[in-house]
């Protein structure tokens, strides 16, 4: 139909020509109240956001001469942090001559990422940032 008759209808009716799909052959429009539609357009994006899941990054804190049973405690919050979604930041601190050895941390770093792998997969890999090493790992 043209647009012509398709807007004579519309106003003969008391409504909006509202074109739904513009990038169709021809463009798709529809005979409809635009108040209504764009109120309705507002609470599908609405019920959209919030059934959207946040993606947060928990970060858990290590040293070089972590003892075994802080380590185990430290994967298993590190696990449920996986496991409900969110990206795990594990960081290492350095003090004073810590930054001489730097194959214990690895060693650490190692660990870490055999404790881990069968709940995540390393995102950045473990790197120096001043006194500290960072590696990001995402669930899978």
């Amino acid at each position: 139909m043209s647009v012509k008759e398709a807007l004579q209808l519309a106003e003969d009716q008391g409504l909006d020509l509202v074109e739904i799909s513009p990038n169709a052959e021809p463009p798709v429009c529809k005979i409809l109240d635009y108040g209504k539609y764009k109120y309705e357009m507002q609470k599908k994006a609405a019920e959209a956001r919030k059934k959207q899941k946040t993606v947060e990054l928990k970060e858990i804190k290590l040293r070089p001469t972590i003892e075994e049973h802080d380590f185990s405690i430290k994967m298993k919050s590190a696990v449920s942090f996986l496991q409900s979604g969110d990206k795990v930041k594990v960081t290492m601190r350095f003090r004073g001559r810590e930054m001489m050895h730097q194959e214990i941390a690895n060693k650490v770093f190692d660990r870490v990422k055999q404790e881990l792998e069968p709940f995540g997969k390393i995102e950045t890999a473990p790197s120096f940032e001043g006194r500290q090493m960072i590696m990001v790992i995402a669930g899978k």
